[in-house]
Protein backbone atom coordinates (compact mmCIF):
# COMPACT_ATOMS: atom_id res chain seq x y z
CA UNK A 1 0.00 0.00 0.00
CA UNK A 2 1.59 3.31 -1.05
CA UNK A 3 1.61 6.01 1.48
CA UNK A 4 -0.03 8.50 -0.96
CA UNK A 5 -3.29 5.60 -0.42
CA UNK A 6 -2.95 5.06 3.50
CA UNK A 7 -3.38 8.52 4.17
CA UNK A 8 -6.76 8.99 2.72
CA UNK A 9 -8.56 9.09 6.01
CA UNK A 10 -6.17 11.58 7.66
CA UNK A 11 -8.20 14.53 7.05
CA UNK A 12 -11.86 12.49 8.36
CA UNK A 13 -9.82 11.64 11.72
CA UNK A 14 -8.79 15.31 12.18
CA UNK A 15 -12.61 16.71 11.16
CA UNK A 16 -13.75 13.95 13.83
CA UNK A 17 -11.03 14.82 16.65
CA UNK A 18 -11.99 18.62 15.95
CA UNK A 19 -16.07 18.04 16.68
CA UNK A 20 -15.36 16.65 19.97
CA UNK A 21 -11.87 19.14 21.27
CA UNK A 22 -9.35 16.86 20.70
CA UNK A 23 -6.43 19.21 19.37
CA UNK A 24 -3.65 16.10 18.18
CA UNK A 25 -3.09 12.24 17.05
CA UNK A 26 -0.91 12.35 20.53
CA UNK A 27 -3.81 13.78 22.44
CA UNK A 28 -6.17 11.42 20.85
CA UNK A 29 -4.29 8.56 22.02
CA UNK A 30 -4.01 9.50 25.43
CA UNK A 31 -7.87 10.28 25.74
CA UNK A 32 -8.34 6.58 24.32
CA UNK A 33 -5.48 4.79 26.01
CA UNK A 34 -4.52 2.82 22.91
CA UNK A 35 -0.97 3.52 21.04
CA UNK A 36 -0.35 6.00 18.24
CA UNK A 37 0.38 3.19 16.15
CA UNK A 38 -3.57 2.10 16.37
CA UNK A 39 -4.09 5.74 15.70
CA UNK A 40 -1.79 5.24 12.44
CA UNK A 41 -4.13 2.00 11.53
CA UNK A 42 -7.11 4.23 11.82
CA UNK A 43 -5.68 7.15 9.38
CA UNK A 44 -4.65 4.20 7.01
CA UNK A 45 -8.21 2.76 7.14
CA UNK A 46 -6.58 -0.65 8.48
CA UNK A 47 -9.77 -1.07 10.64
CA UNK A 48 -9.75 -4.61 10.20
CA UNK A 49 -6.72 -5.08 11.54
CA UNK A 50 -7.16 -3.54 14.78
CA UNK A 51 -9.03 -4.93 18.26
CA UNK A 52 -12.42 -4.54 18.77
CA UNK A 53 -11.89 -2.87 22.21
CA UNK A 54 -9.61 -0.33 20.64
CA UNK A 55 -11.96 0.53 18.21
CA UNK A 56 -14.16 0.96 21.04
CA UNK A 57 -12.29 3.04 22.90
CA UNK A 58 -11.96 5.11 19.68
CA UNK A 59 -15.38 5.35 19.16
CA UNK A 60 -16.06 6.44 22.81
CA UNK A 61 -13.38 9.43 22.58
CA UNK A 62 -14.73 10.39 19.14
CA UNK A 63 -18.40 9.91 20.93
CA UNK A 64 -19.97 8.02 17.65
CA UNK A 65 -21.06 4.63 17.27
CA UNK A 66 -19.18 1.71 16.70
CA UNK A 67 -20.57 0.71 13.36
CA UNK A 68 -20.24 4.16 11.98
CA UNK A 69 -16.60 4.02 13.48
CA UNK A 70 -15.89 1.21 11.40
CA UNK A 71 -18.12 2.22 8.29
CA UNK A 72 -16.11 5.76 7.85
CA UNK A 73 -12.56 4.90 8.33
CA UNK A 74 -13.39 1.09 6.08
CA UNK A 75 -11.15 0.73 2.70
CA UNK A 76 -13.89 -1.62 2.11
CA UNK A 77 -15.88 1.53 1.40
CA UNK A 78 -12.89 3.39 -0.16
CA UNK A 79 -12.53 0.89 -2.72
CA UNK A 80 -16.29 1.02 -3.37
CA UNK A 81 -16.19 4.57 -4.29
CA UNK A 82 -12.82 4.48 -6.20
CA UNK A 83 -14.76 1.38 -8.18
CA UNK A 84 -18.06 4.01 -9.22
CA UNK A 85 -15.78 6.70 -10.05
CA UNK A 86 -13.44 4.42 -11.86
CA UNK A 87 -16.91 3.20 -13.93
CA UNK A 88 -18.40 6.66 -14.43
CA UNK A 89 -15.17 7.51 -15.60
CA UNK A 90 -15.14 4.54 -17.82
CA UNK A 91 -18.53 5.16 -19.24
CA UNK A 92 -17.45 8.98 -19.92
CA UNK A 93 -14.21 7.34 -22.40
CA UNK A 94 -16.92 5.24 -24.03
CA UNK A 95 -19.22 7.78 -24.09
CA UNK A 96 -16.77 10.02 -26.26
CA UNK A 97 -15.61 7.56 -28.47
CA UNK A 98 -19.14 6.65 -29.32
CA UNK A 99 -19.52 10.13 -30.44
CA UNK A 100 -16.09 10.47 -32.47
CA UNK A 101 -17.20 6.70 -34.17
CA UNK A 102 -20.62 8.70 -34.99
CA UNK A 103 -18.84 11.24 -36.45
CA UNK A 104 -17.06 9.84 -38.37
CA UNK A 105 -19.71 7.59 -39.74
CA UNK A 106 -22.20 11.06 -40.78
CA UNK A 107 -19.09 12.05 -42.58
CA UNK A 108 -17.82 8.88 -44.65
CA UNK A 109 -22.20 9.20 -45.24
CA UNK A 110 -22.40 12.57 -46.27
CA UNK A 111 -19.21 12.48 -48.66
CA UNK A 112 -20.86 9.15 -50.15
CA UNK A 113 -24.18 11.23 -50.68
CA UNK A 114 -22.52 13.67 -52.78
CA UNK A 115 -20.60 11.38 -54.35
CA UNK A 116 -24.11 9.69 -55.73
CA UNK A 117 -25.79 13.19 -56.18
CA UNK A 118 -22.80 14.21 -58.46
CA UNK A 119 -22.87 11.00 -59.94
CA UNK A 120 -26.51 11.71 -61.20
CA UNK A 121 -26.38 14.89 -62.33
CA UNK A 122 -23.52 14.29 -64.25
CA UNK A 123 -25.92 11.52 -65.55
CA UNK A 124 -28.82 14.11 -66.40
CA UNK A 125 -25.88 16.55 -67.98
CA UNK A 126 -24.52 13.67 -69.98
CA UNK A 127 -25.57 15.02 -73.19
CA UNK A 128 -24.39 18.56 -72.19
CA UNK A 129 -21.02 17.85 -71.18
CA UNK A 130 -20.27 15.88 -73.94
CA UNK A 131 -21.53 17.56 -77.31
CA UNK A 132 -21.81 21.35 -75.87
CA UNK A 133 -17.67 22.23 -76.09
CA UNK A 134 -17.71 20.62 -79.62
CA UNK A 135 -20.83 23.05 -80.28
CA UNK A 136 -19.52 26.04 -78.59
CA UNK A 137 -15.88 25.40 -80.66
CA UNK A 138 -17.78 25.38 -84.20
CA UNK A 139 -19.67 29.29 -83.17
CA UNK A 140 -16.06 30.15 -82.78
CA UNK A 141 -15.63 29.25 -85.70
CA UNK A 142 -17.71 30.27 -87.62
CA UNK A 143 -19.90 33.26 -85.99
CA UNK A 144 -22.52 32.82 -88.75
CA UNK A 145 -24.14 29.79 -87.57
CA UNK A 146 -27.42 29.89 -85.82
CA UNK A 147 -27.86 30.29 -81.96
CA UNK A 148 -30.87 28.09 -82.63
CA UNK A 149 -29.09 25.01 -83.94
CA UNK A 150 -27.05 25.40 -80.09
CA UNK A 151 -29.56 26.15 -77.90
CA UNK A 152 -31.19 22.44 -77.28
CA UNK A 153 -27.68 21.27 -76.18
CA UNK A 154 -28.49 23.25 -73.18
CA UNK A 155 -32.05 23.45 -73.28
CA UNK A 156 -32.90 19.44 -72.78
CA UNK A 157 -30.05 18.30 -70.40
CA UNK A 158 -31.58 21.48 -68.13
CA UNK A 159 -34.91 21.17 -68.46
CA UNK A 160 -34.52 17.50 -67.67
CA UNK A 161 -32.36 18.13 -64.36
CA UNK A 162 -34.82 19.95 -63.07
CA UNK A 163 -37.59 17.47 -63.48
CA UNK A 164 -35.56 15.38 -62.05
CA UNK A 165 -35.53 17.56 -59.00
CA UNK A 166 -39.36 18.84 -59.26
CA UNK A 167 -38.05 22.80 -59.45
CA UNK A 168 -40.57 24.11 -62.36
CA UNK A 169 -40.27 27.59 -63.22
CA UNK A 170 -42.59 30.17 -62.26
CA UNK A 171 -43.84 31.49 -65.85
CA UNK A 172 -41.85 31.49 -69.35
CA UNK A 173 -39.72 34.60 -70.17
CA UNK A 174 -42.34 37.18 -72.04
CA UNK A 175 -45.53 36.40 -70.25
CA UNK A 176 -47.36 38.79 -68.98
CA UNK A 177 -49.41 37.99 -65.25
CA UNK A 178 -50.74 40.15 -62.24
CA UNK A 179 -47.62 41.09 -60.06
CA UNK A 180 -47.56 39.50 -56.77
CA UNK A 181 -44.19 40.13 -54.44
CA UNK A 182 -43.89 37.33 -52.68
CA UNK A 183 -43.44 35.44 -56.32
CA UNK A 184 -41.90 38.75 -58.59
CA UNK A 185 -39.31 41.14 -57.89
CA UNK A 186 -39.40 44.50 -59.95
CA UNK A 187 -36.35 45.02 -61.81
CA UNK A 188 -37.20 48.76 -62.93
CA UNK A 189 -40.54 50.91 -62.23
CA UNK A 190 -43.25 50.35 -60.20
CA UNK A 191 -46.32 48.29 -59.77
CA UNK A 192 -49.25 47.51 -57.83
CA UNK A 193 -50.95 44.37 -56.61
CA UNK A 194 -53.01 43.09 -59.06
CA UNK A 195 -51.19 45.33 -62.43
CA UNK A 196 -50.13 43.56 -65.18
CA UNK A 197 -46.10 42.94 -65.24
CA UNK A 198 -43.72 41.21 -68.09
CA UNK A 199 -41.43 38.34 -67.15
CA UNK A 200 -38.03 39.08 -68.06
CA UNK A 201 -36.28 36.64 -65.84
CA UNK A 202 -37.96 33.49 -64.83
CA UNK A 203 -38.11 32.21 -61.39
CA UNK A 204 -38.09 28.73 -59.53
CA UNK A 205 -40.02 27.06 -57.38
CA UNK A 206 -39.51 23.36 -55.96
CA UNK A 207 -42.77 21.78 -54.85
CA UNK A 208 -44.25 23.89 -52.37
CA UNK A 209 -40.81 25.92 -52.02
CA UNK A 210 -39.88 29.72 -53.29
CA UNK A 211 -36.35 29.10 -54.78
CA UNK A 212 -36.34 32.55 -56.65
CA UNK A 213 -38.83 35.16 -57.76
CA UNK A 214 -38.80 35.56 -61.41
CA UNK A 215 -37.85 39.05 -62.16
CA UNK A 216 -39.87 41.46 -64.16
CA UNK A 217 -40.97 45.16 -65.18
CA UNK A 218 -44.22 47.14 -65.57
CA UNK A 219 -46.10 46.70 -68.81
Amino acid sequence: MNEAFSLNFTHALQNLMQRVGVSSFKALSQAAGVSERQILRLRRGEVQQMRVDVLLKLSQVLQMPLSELIATFSQVELVKENASNQELLQQITNLKTEYQRSLLQLEQQREVLQQEFQQTSLQLLESLLLQFPTAAQKAQENPQLAAVKILPLVQKPLEKLLQQWKVEAIAPVGAELSYDPQIHQLIEGTAQIGEKVKIRYTGYRQGDKLLYRAKVSPV
